[in-house]
Order: structure tokens, then sequence, then C-alpha cells
């Protein structure tokens, strides 16, 4: 072999090894494809991608009116992209439809807005520290709450209980309460006054969602509200190998947590600071 072609297997060796280097850069941990700085990407474009539900308040919500976005975990969002220097771009999403969302690269960077940290969604996709604490309680009629005081009070086949499609809500319901007659109502932010017009007896809703309810309704009452059928946090939802994303989303949340205005923000929306779980 002439020097000459010495010189071009080498350089073949080494761009090879370089290649393969190059891939494995590109995979994350568990195999999935990452971008090289999710983070850059946003910062370039300007403007960060939140899907949410905007039917959750005082969560999440969208104003059918004017189309405006407000909600705690909203101002949570807020605070990140300030963080990126960037600004908000809310997508739309559902319950049903979240996972699919989430795991479709071309809607949007994270989804925020009262989704529940679980196992389940952890297999398949990433989640953030916990930012609010949470668990599953009930909204009845105030002239009711004496009536319902344990999930055995609610599971009777003459207690209408009503939910929305494709979230936890509907999962809690249909494996804890077999025998109550269950209603899934499409629109969950309709679904308070459903219960304080009569059209159902009982909503399965979240201690984050009760207290809004019941300060702006003097219908509705939350018997429940300070025993919880479940404990959990909620938490920021993105598809995985976006590392330095979650990691500026999940500093974001610990400076808020420091600084107090964490707290300001269940003050402001009336929240309940639960059990501990921060502190």
């Amino acid at each position: 072999m002439g020097m000459n072609d010495l010189r071009k297997s080498l350089l073949q060796c080494v761009l090879c090894v370089v290649a393969v280097i190059a891939m494995a850069g590109c995979q994350s941990s568990d195999g999935n494809s990452a971008s090289p700085s999710a983070v850059k990407r946003i910062q370039q474009r300007g403007y960060l991608l939140v899907g949410t539900t905007g039917d959750y308040r005082p969560l999440s919500y969208k104003e059918p009116s004017t189309g405006e976005y407000w909600g705690f975990c909203l101002e949570v969002a807020e605070r990140v992209a300030s963080k990126l220097g960037v600004e908000v771009r809310y997508v739309p999403t559902s319950w049903p439809t979240l996972t699919a969302d989430v795991l479709n690269d071309s809607l949007f960077d994270l989804a925020i807005g009262g989704i529940t940290v679980t196992e389940a969604r952890k297999e398949k996709m990433a989640m953030s520290d916990g930012y609010l604490a949470n668990g599953k309680t009930i909204l009845c009629r105030k002239e009711d709450e004496s009536k319902y005081q344990s999930l055995s009070d609610i599971d009777k086949a003459d207690v209408r209980v009503m939910v929305n499609p494709g979230g936890l809500n509907e999962a809690f319901a249909r494996e804890r309460l077999t025998h109550c007659t269950l209603i899934v109502y499409q629109k969950n932010e309709e679904i308070p006054a459903q219960i304080a017009e009569g059209a159902a007896d009982i909503m399965i809703t979240e201690i984050t969602e009760a207290p809004y309810y019941v300060q702006t309704d003097s219908r509705l009452a939350a018997p429940l509200l300070h025993e919880p059928f479940t404990r959990g946090e909620i938490g920021v939802l993105m598809r995985r190998g976006q590392d330095d994303l979650m990691e500026s989303v999940n500093a974001t949340i610990g400076e808020m947590k420091a600084d107090g205005s964490l707290r300001q923000l269940h003050e402001k929306y009336g929240l309940v600071y639960a059990y501990g779980a921060f502190g």
C-alpha cells in the first residue's frame, strides 16, 4: 500500500469514528431521538409553544369571548418562558388527545395545566418536578354536602356522578365507583354548573379545581376537600429527549418554591397548599 493509500485509509477510519460518535450523541439515554438543544431551538424561534386544554379553571382557562388564556399553571409557563428569554404561544389540546399531542413534535414544546404526575405518563414521556399538590375530591350541591362523606356514600346506583372524558377523573370513577350512575360530559368547565342545576349529583374533580367553584358559586360545596381520595402532584409534561428544556423547567419551579412566588400564586388563585408537599 502506498503512502497516499495509507493516508486515505486512515482518513476514512477517522471519519467513521466521528460519524459513530455523532450518531450516539443524537440519542437520549433511553434510545429516543434527542434534539441537540431544545432550548436553543426555542430561543431561535422566539417563543415557547405551550399545549394546554383551557378548560380547567383556575389552572388553565381560555375565555370563550376573547380567546385569552389565564390560570395558575399558565403563570408558571410564563415564568419558564421568561427564564428562556422568549414569549409564550398557547396551543389547544384536550384530555383524550393529550398523550398523542405531546408525542407529536410538530405541535408544542411542553404541556401544562392540571396534568398529574403519574407512572403511566412517565413511561412514555417526561414529567417535571411537581409544583402543585393534587388529589381527587368531589363537588356537590350545598344542601347535599352532609350526604356525601365517603366514597361509599357516592358509590350507589341512585347517585349520578359526572366526569369529563379521557382524563384521570374518568379513570378514577370507572375504577373506584362501580355502582353509581356514571355520566361522561364533554366539557369539563361546564360540569360544576351541571351539578348546581341538578343534572347530576357529584362531580369528580381535584383539590386544585374544587375551591374555585365553591368560591364562585354559592350553590356548590366540596365536603371532602381536605380529605382527598388520592394524593399526588401536578407537573409539566413533554416529549423525552428535551433534557435542557426539562432542566430549565425544573430550575424555574425550584426558584418559584424558594422565592415564595409559588405560594403567592396559591394564595392568588385560592388553591390548597396541601399536606406539606413543598415544605
